[in-house]
């Protein structure tokens, strides 16, 4: 079988790397794919990102399965132009991944089914923004209702940063988040700011049946300690320890599956991957932060070095209704990976600096990339996260070890990274 995976980042590098070792796979393409992907053997890159074009790549190529990694093709549609055509793919509709691209459908779906989450109101107006902000108080939620890989979200410990993200998000030309506004142009969600522990909840979804993945945690933050400002990720491990029987069963009672079920009786049946960000408090109550339509990255990456069932058999489960059917093999130790970011990532990333030190893959460590490319100078950065070194060990500590001494030849002008992921996983 040919499968074609639909993206560039280290999510989608370890996606195709899982499906690869399936002995039902022929080839796996990877569009547009990455450094990474370029100099795996068992993968393809294919340069194409237009969604009907991507439709048009797989009716030649007779693509047998399709599954999306990153959230912009499926907010332009890519999962309703494939099915249009008879082509198996796994991911939600462009009307299901409103739960993702509008943080104000997500919370207004959220309060219409009773999904514990924050307080919140939604404003385009900037004035009126401005003056909610003064009435609620810092700490308080900033996000901007659109896609901006994972950097639309600024929780603002003061009114100072509170009032700036207003402005960034509502009132400025430059766009420093890169946000893609949402019809109507530009709005923001503001909401209460919650206490408590975040962890990642992702199932699979065939739009009726759930399946859990592997629980995990991931770093928001660019600098130890959780300091600094939000990014995309900048490390993951998994399980994730805070997420307790009692959390996961609590997640899956009153927030996953009265999901899947609102979104059915509203007339959008979710399929793909859902993703529930969760605040968890003391007393080990989950609420919603917010939700993603796809895998997590860098959480994929733990998650996937874990997984020890077929992969490309999960997914023909999951695009023939048949996931109840399905129960997944994991792997007993702990996957830890650790994100290295270019000079100046969040905001403005550097490109073109060269990558040395590439260790070898070994059974225990892997390094997935994100931001880079193969060029004749060899393997060069091309975004802000460029690589997710990730590894196993039997405890997080060991993991940790072994991810860091991976981590430790590899070189890149401006290179950043955390020195700490895992580190909650190690205080409990």
């Amino acid at each position: 079988m040919k499968i074609l995976v639909i993206g560039s980042g280290g999510r989608e590098h370890a996606l195709a790397w899982k499906l690869a070792q399936s002995p039902r796979v022929q080839a796996v393409h990877v569009a547009p794919g990455n450094g990474g992907t370029a100099l795996d053997p068992n993968l393809r890159n294919v340069a194409i990102t237009d969604v009907k074009a991507l439709a048009d790549y797989a009716e030649a190529e007779k693509i047998g399965l399709t599954v999306v990694g990153p959230e912009a093709p499926l907010a332009a549609g890519v999962v309703d132009e494939f099915r249009a055509r008879g082509l198996r793919i796994f991911g939600p509709t462009r009307a299901a991944a409103q739960l993702e691209s509008s943080k104000a459908f997500a919370k207004d779906f959220m309060k219409r089914h009773a999904i514990p989450t924050a307080a919140y109101d939604t404003f385009s107006d900037v004035a009126a923004a401005h003056a909610y902000v003064d009435r609620i108080g810092a700490p308080i939620v900033i996000k901007a209702d659109g896609l901006a890989a994972g950097k639309g979200v600024v929780v603002a410990m003061s009114l100072t940063e509170a009032h700036e993200a207003v402005d960034w998000m509502l009132a400025g030309d430059d766009n420093k988040l890169g946000v893609q506004h949402n019809a109507g142009g530009a709005r923001v969600v503001i909401e209460e700011f919650l206490r408590g522990e975040e962890a990642s909840f992702i199932v699979l979804c065939d739009g009726k049946n759930v399946l859990p993945l592997a629980t995990s945690q991931d770093h928001k933050r660019l600098l130890d300690a959780d300091e600094g400002p939000n990014t995309g990720g900048m490390g993951a491990y998994s399980p994730a320890p805070v997420v307790t029987p009692n959390v996961h069963a609590r997640a899956m009672q009153d927030i996953i599956l009265p999901t899947i079920a609102g979104m059915a009786r509203d007339g959008i049946p979710f399929t793909g991957f859902l993703y529930a960000g969760l605040m968890i408090d003391e007393d080990g109550v989950p609420r919603t932060l917010e939700f993603n339509t796809r895998m997590g990255d860098p959480e994929t990456q733990p998650i996937m070095m874990r997984l020890k069932s077929d992969l490309v058999e999960v997914f023909l489960a999951a695009t023939d209704g048949t996931l109840d059917q399905v129960e997944l093999q994991w792997d007993r130790r702990v996957a830890l990976g650790v994100v290295m970011a270019a000079h100046g990532y969040p905001l403005t990333p550097r490109k073109g600096d060269v990558v040395t030190g590439l260790p070898a893959e070994s059974p225990d460590a892997m390094v997935f990339h994100a931001g880079t490319a193969k060029t004749d100078q060899g393997v060069v950065t091309t975004g802000g996260r460029v690589l997710c070194v990730t590894a196993l060990g039997d405890s997080v500590k060991m993991a940790q070890q072994r991810a860091y001494d991976a981590l430790g030849s590899i070189r890149f002008d401006g290179a950043q990274y955390r020195r700490d992921i895992g580190y909650r996983a190690i205080k409990r």
